[in-house]
């Protein structure tokens, strides 16, 4: 019996340095090749940027001021005069209506807003059971003039400014849409312009021309207009809390 043949030897790899890296580094990460078609890696994520406060939430009031302010009687009637402020603020007077016989303040700073938010707020401020002191210390501009002309007692700070315009408003739709919005649109302007004149005694033509021209006035002007009532006096001492309340020393009226 003759004696298998065995195959033959592979010849072993010529000598020489180590494939892996020197002594001492760390091996690199083994990767996987990749499919010939397979799309590039994509880039990682950049860290995700920390929120930031909205300008309305920037702007808004520390509760326990406002809480102060309430037991003070006071309602701050400041920024756009939209929906949201007239509620708010309605509210406040409301509650306040209901909780004693003593006047309400209202703080007033204002540069915009609707004709339906400043009607909805003119309207409580005409059914409450007690009076309303307005004061405006910075601007009264637009509808939140109506805010200011219906209170019982109006004050102006010295450097207040008021501005009779007409509000803007925009609205898409059909033709038809938009020929009966700007027909309810008017009504409410002349709603709010025959408002104005009852509580001012200028002819309400008057107010709707200084409202087509946009009109500035400063306090004294705003006085002899009859938006408002008194001016309060330069270097007015700031009622403190209790006992003394909060607010300006008016002058009074000539």
């Amino acid at each position: 019996m003759s004696p298998v043949p065995l195959p033959p030897r592979r010849p072993f790899p010529p000598l020489g340095p180590p494939a892996g890296p020197p002594p001492g580094q760390p091996r690199p990460p083994h990767r996987r090749p990749s499919p010939p078609n397979a799309p590039p890696p994509e880039a990682p994520a950049a860290p995700a940027a920390p929120p930031t406060a909205r300008p309305d939430e920037q702007q808004e009031w520390p509760e326990w001021v406002r809480a102060r302010l309430f037991e003070r009687r006071i309602v701050f009637v400041t920024g756009v005069l939209d929906d949201q402020m007239a509620g708010r603020a309605a509210a406040e007077l409301m509650t306040l209506d209901g909780t004693g016989d003593e006047p309400v303040n209202v703080r007033l700073d204002s540069a915009d807003g609707t004709l339906e938010a400043a009607f909805a707020l003119m309207d409580v401020i005409d059914l409450l059971g007690v009076p309303v002191h307005a004061t405006c210390a910075g601007r009264a501009e637009g509808p939140a003039v109506g805010v200011l002309a219906v209170a019982r007692r109006r004050v102006a700070a010295p450097h207040a400014r008021f501005r009779l315009t007409e509000p803007r408003s925009t609205l898409q739709g059909r033709a038809s849409e938009l020929t009966t919005w700007a027909e309810h649109h008017q009504r409410l302007l002349d709603l709010f312009h025959e408002r104005l004149s009852a509580a001012t005694g200028r002819p309400a033509a008057d107010i709707a021309a200084d409202s087509r021209a946009g009109r500035y006035l400063d306090a004294e002007q705003a006085r002899r207009a009859g938006l408002v009532d008194e001016i309060a006096e330069r270097g007015a001492e700031i009622y403190r809390w209790p006992p003394r309340g909060f607010g300006f020393r008016p002058n009074p009226a000539p």
